[in-house]
């Protein structure tokens, strides 16, 4: 996964950069991303995509993952995950 960015995520977090990607290829690349990652783990998806800003939390929370925040960032969201099942 590429890094943050603005620099290196935070310890126990992990970056997705989904700049530019479309529904639904947004969520199937941040499912990946989280199957690949350990329980409690987060992972930061960048999106630049408006309805990839609703549709990656929402399908996110359809699976059980927990979604932490939604927040605006210089053209584009960060939607930030917590990996809770499997």
């Amino acid at each position: 996964m590429p890094a943050s960015p603005s620099g290196d995520p935070p310890e126990g977090a992990a970056w997705l950069d989904l700049s530019g990607e479309v529904c639904p290829f947004t969520f199937v690349r941040t499912r990946l991303a989280l199957e690949a990652l350990p329980l409690g783990a987060t992972l930061r998806v960048r999106v630049d995509h408006e309805p990839a800003r609703k549709n990656v939390p929402r399908s996110a929370a359809e699976w059980g993952q927990e979604v932490v925040a939604v927040t605006e960032d210089a053209g584009g969201w960060v939607i930030e995950l917590k990996k809770r099942v499997e």
